[in-house]
């Protein structure tokens, strides 16, 4: 099994219930938030709560490699307010904690946005100081950048955001990237032919690395091609289309990272995840 494709599953009730949540879809992978999304605090995880999560991940053979956390919608680390950045800073070490305390390596967010109040070298100057400050009282867990679509101003769209602030990061070896294929199609890189994917994964290669990529989500795209407007669909049911997944489960470039569905209808995830492997050659 060189791929390991899951989805991004509720931990509602317990960050234990997203690891069995992915079992009961045939998942190899999964993502989670490890606190509520939408609020800024949450009290520690328990040891209980910690023991039980780290239990299910054995009983369902899921290594913490193949799970991509995700942080608080709500974090800015590029926020134009000193008082409102730093607040974003404190909550997403905790969210680094919080993953380190579960035995996982990893910790998905995107990047920031400058809230048209600083120009996007600053902002990603900003994004790049919160994450070496970050990695200074962290230990262990790899700090996952997302590519976004570029709706509003969210920075993170072109390749060339990502490769900026890794550039700025002290400690690189803890820096990460994982692509979004809905963000990625809507930002503009196209993949739906097998031409198409092979130059828009050459730029990514180009201009970022390989060596960084820590995890894909896996959408298809409501949007139109370029459209900077963030909404995904059912694989094989948007404007991407099924040949694309094809290619991704066919590049080694992916093997054994997570390879996450974040799609509109999760009462198809078993069928959607049944597919992707189906497409492997």
């Amino acid at each position: 099994m060189k791929k390991f494709v899951g989805a991004h599953t509720s931990a509602a009730g317990g960050v234990s219930n997203a690891v069995y949540h992915a079992q009961k879809i045939g998942a190899k992978a999964f993502a989670l938030f490890t606190k509520n999304q939408r609020q800024w605090s949450a009290k520690p995880l328990s040891t209980e709560e910690i023991d039980t999560f780290k239990k299910a991940m054995e009983v369902c053979g899921i290594a913490p490699r193949h799970v991509l956390p995700h942080d608080s919608y709500l974090i800015n680390l590029g926020h134009p307010e000193a008082d409102k950045r730093q607040k974003s800073l404190e909550a997403f070490i905790d969210e680094v904690e919080r993953c380190r305390a579960l035995g996982l390596d990893r910790l998905n967010f995107h990047p920031g946005s400058h809230l048209k109040q600083l120009s996007e070298e600053a902002c990603m100057d900003l994004i790049a100081e919160a994450m070496n400050r970050t990695l200074d009282v962290t230990e262990g867990i790899t700090l996952v950048l997302e590519n976004t679509a570029g709706q509003g101003s969210n920075l993170g769209w072109r390749f060339e955001h990502l490769a900026y602030i890794i550039e700025r990061v002290h400690d690189r070896a803890r820096v990460g990237v994982c692509i979004d294929t809905c963000h990625m199609f809507s930002a503009g890189y196209d993949i739906r032919t097998k031409e198409a994917y092979d130059i828009s994964m050459a730029q990514f290669g180009n201009i970022v690395g390989f060596d960084y990529l820590k995890g894909m989500h896996l959408n298809d795209a409501k949007p139109d091609l370029g459209s900077h407007v963030d909404r995904h669909e059912s694989i094989g049911k948007g404007k991407i289309g099924l040949e694309a997944f094809r290619h991704i489960m066919n590049d080694p470039r992916m093997d054994d990272i997570p390879l996450i569905l974040e799609t509109i209808d999760e009462s198809i995830w078993d069928r959607e995840i049944a597919l992707l492997y189906s497409l492997t050659e």
